[in-house]
């Protein structure tokens, strides 16, 4: 199972060569399960919701609701893996680790642990030092 960090979901929304590059490695993996996580899902939100609040004029916030329907539609067809007990138990460990992590990175790094999955995000350096995390960039 491959899960998809906010990061790359954006990226792939934007395109370009990096879209590209992860594109591809997603193709040519063995693993067909492409999935992400309620917690990508939130982040996203919570961007669009700001990104909407801050249309000034009524033709920019008709592009704005345009673009977020089609992140719905995105979604819609996603399968978003849960933050549920098994996750949730994960979470605790690490945060009982004291590592140096945005709670909403470490819930997806607990969801990715309890779903025994690879995390696929631009952000090594963060995610790189939680134990037992398997994580790799698939843009350069």
């Amino acid at each position: 199972m491959i899960i998809l960090d906010t990061d790359c979901l954006s990226l792939l929304e934007r395109g370009g060569t990096p879209a590209e590059r992860l594109l591809s490695r997603l193709e040519e993996s063995a693993d067909t399960e492409i999935t992400t996580t309620i917690i990508n899902f939130e982040e996203q939100m919570r961007g669009w919701l700001s990104f909407i609040a801050k249309a000034s004029t009524l033709e920019r916030q008709v592009v704005a609701y345009e673009r977020l329907q089609r992140f719905l539609d995105n979604y819609r067809s996603a399968l978003v893996l849960p933050f549920e007990e098994v996750a949730a138990i994960q979470y605790a460990r690490l945060r009982g680790q004291k590592l140096k992590l945005a709670s909403m990175d470490l819930k997806i790094a607990a969801i990715t642990i309890a779903n025994d999955a690879l995390l696929i995000s631009r952000n090594l350096s963060d995610f790189s030092l939680v134990p037992d995390l398997r994580v790799a960039d698939w843009t350069r």
